[in-house]
């Protein structure tokens, strides 16, 4: 959500909350703070919104105003800038956003390793079949024509299907990185809730692990909202404004909905099956004992590391297959050839 509005990465979003928390810490003023740090930045490629922000704080006095006028950042973050001065916290709250964006640089870069890695060697596959059947192959077959010795009906039937084999995997391994990098484009667009809908019918794992990173991130928005302050019915507002997975943002509303139905905030929970019935009871305890915001504070932390797992054993899985997928096609391939060749030079 962040690249879409700023430009910013979710690390470069992280870093600058840190640094306007350690100016705030510091007791500096907030304009000579954002001055500095503006200059700081001016080599950057974002030079712009740094002496943007800058010029606001100076100008109004407030980083709320200034964020807001500006219209470039992030309106979770915006927002919660306003909270934070209203309630007079704004040092805690941009420690508690520089946590999230670098919670969500984490997921963001194990998802990215996580497709580039098969990419990348889906792509050597290809590439490796590509050579072997177009440049290899016809330069064995020529190298048994001028032997001048006939090859058995069986030898040529053996090549023929290795060849064929070759091909067929080559297709097929193609059409599919192209597949992923077609999805990969979409989902940057207005289809990206369509594509995620498709790759969780067809891929049951992705399912999981999209329920649990929309649980992380959930989790981890309304703990901070409430440590800052905010209601629980204008967190979950709030909350369901900034996620970008409309099935996890229409959970949240479906929380929403039961609070005004009269129910607790842990029965809401429970009944959208965002959480495992484990924290759910967490949740409950929460509740009870007015800890909801360090409850979901730890779930946040606890669904992250499911991810991180659940992407690094995906990785684990995939990559040893592609590997051995590739020495099994090569193989079969140049098998297909040698074979062939060894029964005609030991009928010599």
């Amino acid at each position: 959500m962040a690249a879409k509005k700023t430009g910013l990465s979710a690390a470069e979003l992280s870093m600058f909350c840190g640094q306007v928390a350690l100016i705030l810490e510091a007791g500096l003023p907030l304009y000579d703070g954002m001055e500095t740090l503006a200059e700081g930045e001016q080599n950057d490629s974002h030079a712009d919104i740094y002496q943007a922000a800058s010029r606001g704080v100076t100008e109004t006095g407030s980083l709320y105003d200034s964020l807001k006028a500006d219209g470039r950042w992030p309106e979770y973050l915006v927002e919660m800038v306003g909270i934070g001065e209203r309630s007079g916290h704004l040092e805690s709250v941009m420690r508690g956003l520089e946590r999230f964006y670098a919670r969500e640089d984490r997921i963001r870069s194990s998802v990215t390793s996580a497709i580039t890695y098969p990419l990348v060697l889906g792509a050597m596959l290809v590439v490796i079949v590509f050579i072997l059947l177009w440049k290899v192959m016809p330069v064995f077959r020529r190298v048994l024509n001028s032997m001048g010795v006939a090859m058995s009906e069986s030898g040529t039937s053996l090549m023929r299907l290795g060849t064929a084999v070759g091909w067929i995997v080559l297709v097929l391994v193609a059409l599919l990185v192209l597949a992923v990098v077609v999805l990969a484009v979409l989902s940057r667009t207005g289809k990206r809730e369509q594509v995620l809908s498709l790759l969780r019918r067809v891929f049951p794992p992705l399912a999981s692990l999209t329920r649990k990173l929309s649980a992380s991130r959930v989790s981890g928005v309304l703990s901070m909202m409430l440590s800052s302050g905010f209601p629980m019915e204008d967190a979950l507002d709030m909350t369901g404004k900034v996620l970008s997975d409309r099935e996890a943002a229409e959970k949240v509303a479906s929380i929403r909905t039961g609070l005004d139905g009269g129910k607790t905030f842990a029965d809401s929970v429970a009944d959208t099956g965002l959480f495992d019935e484990l924290h759910n009871s967490m949740i409950r305890m929460g509740s009870a004992t007015g800890h909801e915001d360090q409850v979901l504070s730890r779930l946040s932390e606890l669904y992250e590391e499911q991810v991180e797992d659940g992407i690094s054993q995906l990785i684990s899985i995939i990559e040893p297959t592609l590997v051995a997928l590739l020495a099994i096609v090569i193989g079969a391939v140049l098998l297909s050839v040698m074979l062939p060749m060894a029964g005609i030079l030991t009928s010599l």
